[in-house]
């Protein structure tokens, strides 16, 4: 900060924007590589044997050649989560945690990226009910990590010396970009996107960033396009195909006079949609819920080849139910005409083509094709396309049978061990319920005047709504994907009502995974009934903490035995500092063991209790042996005169010389704490490792100083205090730790109401919270984990017992 002036900040501020563009560019480049290969793939898993097999009675043939193909496939999905565990299922939910502030361990390395982006190819090509779109964004949210710090942790030879963005700060934000780069190359809607990283996940946002978001997601939008055009078109330059997920142009026809994309009685149609949906939308969420408690149980504890003979299980039944659904369930109907020229005349040739060169004929006479063949052997996005642009030609049945097995095998699907997406599949489920009940209106209500293009979408936005429970995102990006702003009224409608209706019962399907992870994600808001509550109610009161001048044994120990991120800087009020006297040494602990953990540390605790008991002193060597004191230590008077002229500078030099002991009266546990500020674990492990201390003979001006960039410059991987080579500190050394410290954190007092300690944690991106009574001394810390809905319930129950 301080040698930091305005030139500097200038140049910081045009990195960055540089950098914005670079993660925008790289995303739209990576949807392109998918998008080729993905392709190429698919065509490989539907052969033109299926086809010729409807004369020469090649039916098992057919079958098992696809069968080898959709397991072959998902085989190699799972294989590659098996190498990264992390890049399973659809990433939205990890990327959510690591733009509210949690660290989900390997979710932005560049191995995750390639086993993620492989691993959707190989899914999606298996004929597994996924989609490629949560996977992009989490893939664009890898490369918004990445890319700024020019340099990889799976990759050790590609670093390069970049100053800049060495904080987490820095890499929140832009991991927030790259994520809504992946939503607008996915649906090419950058406004989308840029909603969507606001919606789904940052705690601190500002104007500034949102300019950064949405040049961004544009950066991403117009690589996509330009690249797409010049591949499919030889157009470079024209900029025809915005993004992967195309809905086309809904119009309907000049001839047909009586025709409306949608009218005012529409509305209450979609209304009760919205309903439905939400009550799907629910359902969907709760058997998901159960098979992932059961898989949790029976699964995951059981060796890794279990998840991947799960995945090809669900493979075998996808594959056979599909090919037996198109060969038995399937109605022979008419080609209409009026699929280019009619009621749904679309204005994109490229989309007009796609619909009608996707029909399948299977098993079919001439002049007609198989409907449900149609919807289940072509690609998601062609299938939502003939949904919602061919008139006429699906029945009742079989949009009723379609919608319940792509329900159920969806619902399977999605939590087994391979990289998978809920978006795209959710349309489609919705697409098939909204033509359903647009059959169902003409049919038997009589109402000739409806589009049904606009009711397959509305389905699609209310079960998609019910299962993701977004609103804002979601509305921007269909009606982005869609190019008609009329339809903004009625799609956030139906959202809302979803939204609503869903959450009567259940919470939204990332919200579930995330709480079965245990993980402690911070709502926008807390209750109205918390502010029952106070800082004192919530915080932490058994403290962990260090002196200013500390001795490098009780720094190990302090590290060693605890988990935590941070450690208060305090000093002691001491009645009589004569009574802390005996012999020759200054008694004075530094930590407490904590009597209770939160959560899930107490496992972890015990475990680095248990490797403090191999820690020796003898094995301790001197670092700095010339610094040694080879004199007699001081008589108790002088060294008590020396205590207490440091007694009235800012930071007393209190040398603690015992390892912790859990033997503490009340008063010890308790006792008075002037709190001087914030020190990280990392950068205490970081002055330990290279050497920062000074002997008790000397002042602590002797002590060498680190600059910002080698404290930062291991940053994010920074070294564990349990690969520290201990042979070669001296414990009796001392550490300085005020130059290093955060000496003005946020604060709160302890009769701070809870919802203003929540908004000054979640807007300002905190990690801990010191509580400070009014003479300056600490009482307690408030973290993460002090504020989740689970332990606020908690503590509320336990002040109204009290009462």
């Amino acid at each position: 900060m301080e040698s930091m002036d305005n030139k500097k900040a200038q140049r910081y501020e045009a990195v960055k924007w540089v950098m914005v563009f670079a993660i925008g560019v790289c995303t739209g480049l990576v949807r392109i590589l998918l998008f080729g290969v993905g392709g190429t793939l698919f065509s490989l898993t539907v052969p033109a044997a299926v086809e010729e097999c409807t004369e020469k009675g090649c039916l098992a043939l057919s079958l098992l050649e696809l069968l080898g193909f959709n397991l072959t496939f998902v085989f190699l999905a799972s294989l590659l989560v098996l190498i990264q565990p992390v890049a399973a299922g659809s990433g939205i939910p990890e990327i959510k945690c690591y733009l509210n502030g949690v660290k989900v361990p390997g979710v932005v390395r560049l191995r995750t990226v390639v086993c993620k982006a492989m691993g959707v190819l190989f899914s999606v090509a298996g004929g597994l009910f996924v989609g490629k779109e949560g996977p992009m964004i989490h893939s664009g949210a890898v490369v918004g990590a990445g890319l700024p710090q020019f340099q990889s942790i799976s990759l050790r030879k590609i670093q390069f010396n970049f100053p800049y963005f060495r904080s987490d700060r820095d890499k929140r934000d832009f991991v927030s970009a790259g994520a809504a780069a992946g939503v607008a190359a996915a649906f090419g809607a950058p406004i989308g996107g840029t909603l969507f990283s606001l919606e789904e996940g940052s705690s601190f946002w500002n104007q500034g960033l949102t300019w950064k978001v949405l040049f961004c997601s544009m950066a991403a939008t117009f690589t996509l396009n330009f690249f797409r055009s010049g591949i499919q078109f030889g157009s470079w330059g024209s900029f025809q195909l915005p993004g992967l997920l195309n809905f086309g142009e809904f119009k309907c026809s000049e001839s047909d006079k009586k025709c409306h994309l949608w009218t005012a009685v529409d509305l209450g149609f979609f209304i009760l949609m919205g309903i439905v949906g939400g009550l799907l939308g629910a359902t969907f969420n709760c058997l998901n819920k159960r098979l992932a408690k059961y898989r949790m149980r029976n699964v995951h504890p059981k060796p890794k080849l279990v998840r991947v003979l799960e995945s090809l299980l669900v493979s075998l039944t996808t594959t056979v139910v599909v090919f037996v659904a198109s060969m038995v369930l399937g109605e022979c109907r008419q080609m209409s005409s009026t699929s280019q020229n009619g009621n749904d005349t679309l204005s994109l040739q490229g989309v007009s083509e796609d619909v009608n060169s996707s029909i399948k004929t299977f098993f079919c006479p001439n002049e007609t094709y198989n409907d449900m063949a149609t919807l289940f052997f072509n690609p998601q996005e062609s299938a939502i396309l003939q949904l919602f642009h061919q008139d006429g030609t699906f029945s009742p049945v079989t949009l009723s049978l379609f919608f319940l097995l792509y329900f159920l095998l969806s619902c399977w699907t999605y939590g087994i061990s391979v990289p998978s997406g809920l978006f795209v599949p959710s349309l489609l489920c919705g697409a098939a319920f909204g033509r359903l009940v647009a059959n169902l209106l003409k049919s038997y209500i009589g109402l000739d005047h409806i589009y049904s293009g606009t009711f397959a979408l509305i389905g699609a936005a209310a079960f998609l709504g019910g299962v993701v429970r977004m609103t804002i995102s979601l509305t921007v990006i269909l009606i982005e994907s869609t190019n008609e702003i009329t339809y903004g009224l009625p799609i956030m409608i139906t959202l809302m009502v979803a939204k609503w209706t869903g959450d009567f019962f259940n919470k939204g399907i990332y919200d579930i995974h995330v709480n079965l992870r245990g993980v402690p994600l911070l709502e926008w808001e807390t209750e109205v009934e918390m502010d029952k509550l106070r800082a004192s109610d919530i915080m932490e009161p058994n403290l962990t903490y260090v002196y200013p001048h500390t001795r490098i044994q009780s720094l190990v120990s302090i590290l060693r035995t605890t988990v935590h991120h941070a450690f208060p800087v305090v000093t002691e009020n001491r009645g009589n500092e004569r009574e802390f006297m005996k012999g020759n040494q200054l008694i004075s602990n530094n930590i407490k063991f904590k009597k209770s953990s939160i959560l899930t540390r107490a496992g972890e605790q015990r475990k680095r209790s248990q490797s403090m008991k191999s820690y020796p002193s003898s094995e301790l060597r001197n670092m700095c042996d010339e610094h040694i004191a080879t004199e007699e230590p001081p008589e108790k008077e002088d060294l008590l005169q020396q205590m207490l002229e440091r007694r009235y500078t800012p930071y007393p030099n209190l040398y603690p010389d015992q390892s912790p002991s859990e033997e503490w009266t009340m008063e010890e546990r308790f006792r008075p704490l002037t709190f001087h500020g914030l020190i990280l674990r990392s950068q205490l492990v970081t002055l330990l490792v290279r050497g920062v201390c000074y002997s008790e003979s000397q002042s602590s001006a002797s002590q060498p100083r680190l600059s910002h960039a080698e404290m930062s410059e291991d940053y994010p991987r920074y070294p564990d205090i349990h690969d520290l080579d201990l042979t070669l500190l001296n414990p009796r050394m001392i550490v300085d730790v005020t130059p290093y410290m955060n000496p003005s954190p946020f604060a709160v007092s302890p009769n701070t109401h809870v919802s203003q300690v929540f908004n000054l944690f979640r807007t300002m991106g905190l990690r801990h919270l010191p509580v400070v009574n009014a003479v300056g001394e600490i009482v307690g810390i408030i973290t993460r984990h002090n504020l989740t809905h689970e332990f606020l319930q908690a503590r509320l129950r336990q002040h109204y017992q009290t009462i």
